[in-house]
């Protein structure tokens, strides 16, 4: 189980990231990665419009958009890094 602990008005709030869908996944990565990497980031745009892998993004498939997201990925780091990541790699195989 893939989670972070979110501290929101001092409340921690444990994530698990096998409920959420693509573009919740997106979301948690936005708000992590701060200097988002420019050839990540078309990937990232694709991701908001998926909510499975196994969606369309117009004539791409939703794999390989996570596949090169996470090709493109390798600066972004961090324990909720290595956990979306995780989860994403889970959800190509």
């Amino acid at each position: 189980m893939w989670y972070t602990l979110f501290v929101m008005s001092n409340i921690y709030t444990k994530i698990d990231y096998k409920e959420m869908t693509v573009d919740q996944l997106a979301a948690v990565i936005r708000l992590d990665w701060i200097k988002l990497n420019y050839a990540a980031r078309p990937y990232l745009d694709a991701m908001d419009t998926l909510e499975k892998v196994s969606d369309n993004y117009h004539f791409d498939s939703g794999r390989s958009v996570v596949s090169y997201f996470l090709a493109n990925a390798s600066t972004w780091r961090g324990e909720t890094a290595r956990n979306v990541k995780a989860e994403l790699k889970i959800r190509l195989k």
